[in-house]
């Protein structure tokens, strides 16, 4: 795994934040990135928690120790590419995916996730932990 680059969605960094066994492993031996998409998902989360304050600094810890994947002209065209080849094929999946997506396919990087909707997506690189 070692030179290969991820980019990781909410699930993982969830798994990895409640301490999943392998999941931090496989995060400490890899080029990992984070979508800003997934980081505002993340905030929602810690938001929404019984434990705002403490959920809130283990985003703000990602942040701090992980480049962050942004949005760009070149990523909002490729949102617009992927949202409407899976309206054609009758495949919606949810709005912060097809961003995160986009943002995976801009910098070409793996996605690492473990929702299956994203196979949907033509040309795509994916991985599952």
């Amino acid at each position: 795994m070692i030179g290969n680059r991820f980019a990781l969605d909410t699930n993982i960094v969830s798994a990895w934040l409640k301490g999943e066994e392998g999941v931090a492993d496989k995060i400490d031996n890899a080029e990992v990135y984070v979508p800003i998409v997934v980081i505002g998902e993340l905030y929602y989360g810690a938001a929404y928690s019984l434990h705002v304050q403490k959920n809130i600094k283990d985003v703000q810890q990602i942040t701090r120790n992980y480049e962050l994947l942004l949005i760009d002209e070149d990523t909002t065209i490729l949102y617009g590419d992927i949202k409407s080849t899976l309206r054609r094929k009758g495949k919606p999946i949810p709005e912060n995916d097809i961003w995160i997506a986009a943002i995976s396919q801009r910098y070409n990087i793996t996605l690492v996730t473990r929702d299956n909707h994203f196979s949907e997506i033509d040309g795509l690189k994916l991985a599952q932990w």
